[in-house]
């Protein structure tokens, strides 16, 4: 049986020590990202949504590639949104900057009522290629 590894990204943020979680295990093949958001490096909440999108997903690349992986190698994507319906186009414009052209991960969104002060959040699983 595989052992789990923890993973994190060069220039972590603070969220991961103030809360106790991993920004990602890898395990056999696989690497399992936590929830990816757009924190500032103090952890808190960048508070322009589109800016927290994109930055949510540069803090999922930097994890992506202190495991060994990039988008390219996400096999499921599971988002979290505490106004679907309003955020999606802004969502949906940098799913498509990062994911141009299919074959496309599996993708799970769900609305939420509270991220800890954040609108959007981001997880995945990955392969870990050349394993």
């Amino acid at each position: 049986m595989s052992r789990r590894n923890a993973v994190f990204p060069a220039n972590r943020h603070a969220l991961y020590e103030m809360h106790g979680y991993s920004a990602a295990i890898a395990s056999g093949d696989l690497l399992f990202v936590s929830g990816q958001v757009g924190s500032r490096s103090d952890g808190s909440p960048e508070p322009d949504f589109g800016r927290q999108v994109r930055l949510a997903f540069s803090n999922l690349e930097a994890t992506l590639a202190a495991g060994g992986c990039t988008v390219n190698d996400i096999v499921d994507v599971t988002t979290f949104h505490t106004d679907p319906e309003n955020q999606f186009p802004t969502i949906m414009a940098e799913k498509s900057r990062v994911f141009p052209e299919p074959p496309y991960p599996t993708w799970t969104a769900i609305g939420v009522t509270w991220l800890a002060g954040f609108d959007f959040e981001i997880k995945v699983i990955a392969r870990i290629p050349d394993w």
